[in-house]
């Protein structure tokens, strides 16, 4: 399974978020797409969020299971 880079995912939802800041007037159906790009990208950034936070819980045992 590919991981996502949080660090790309969130340079591309400031890219979406600047396109929108920057159209005086927003084409509908580009805006739907960037608004689906935006989306996708903020579900797979909440998953990987949610992985990296079970792998510091697993070292965090790990380091805890050392002292005993």
């Amino acid at each position: 399974m590919e991981k996502t880079n949080l660090s790309e995912s969130l340079k591309k939802l400031g890219k979406i978020v600047d396109w929108f800041e920057s159209q005086e007037e927003i084409d509908v159906e580009k805006g739907l797409e960037k608004v689906k790009e935006g989306v996708k990208l903020i579900k797979t950034s909440k998953e990987r969020l949610k992985r990296v936070e079970n792998e510091f819980e697993e070292v965090k045992k790990e380091l805890e299971n050392e002292k005993e």
